[in-house]
């Protein structure tokens, strides 16, 4: 069962720098990796959008949820992993597989790796140089989910 955790952003993150990032994914200029993310809502079943970090790691493609159970984690579960990631006007479309246990752990690490400057606060404490027994302690609070492209 995944855990419930979840750490809502900051008033800058949700107003400021979140926009900031998705303005200029959708404009197709990718921000560190930066795309935006859409799924279907699951209550609304309309388009759900949100700027995420696309890793790209030992030749596949993951998404990590820093924050943990987000809406949008939650909806690409309910739509069984389909999901569209934007830059500018190209549109891809994926199949994400949610990773657990011990698999999320080289995934986690390239993630903080990239992402940790923006992503730390997150972790507790946990970075890219932390040992396996460290990240496997908070890899249940990250969802991550492996990506398929879709035709």
């Amino acid at each position: 069962m995944p855990d419930s955790h979840y750490r809502k952003p900051g008033w800058f993150t949700q107003n400021v720098f979140n926009k900031l990032v998705a303005i200029l994914t959708r404009a197709g200029f990718s921000v560190l990796g930066s795309r935006v993310l859409e799924v279907k809502g699951r209550k609304s079943g309309l388009p759900r959008q949100t700027p995420v970090n696309l890793l790209s790691f030992d030749g596949r493609q993951y998404l990590v949820a820093p924050r943990g159970e987000t809406e949008w984690v939650r909806n690409v579960r309910a739509d069984e992993g389909r999901l569209d990631l934007l830059l500018g006007s190209k549109r891809q479309h994926y199949r994400g597989q949610e990773l657990t246990g011990d698999a999320k752990i080289p995934v986690l690490r390239a993630y903080l790796r990239r992402w940790k400057a923006e992503v730390g606060v997150f972790f507790d404490g946990i970075g890219p140089d932390s040992t396996d027994e460290q990240i496997r302690g908070i890899a249940h609070k990250h969802p991550v989910f492996q990506l398929e492209t879709v035709s």
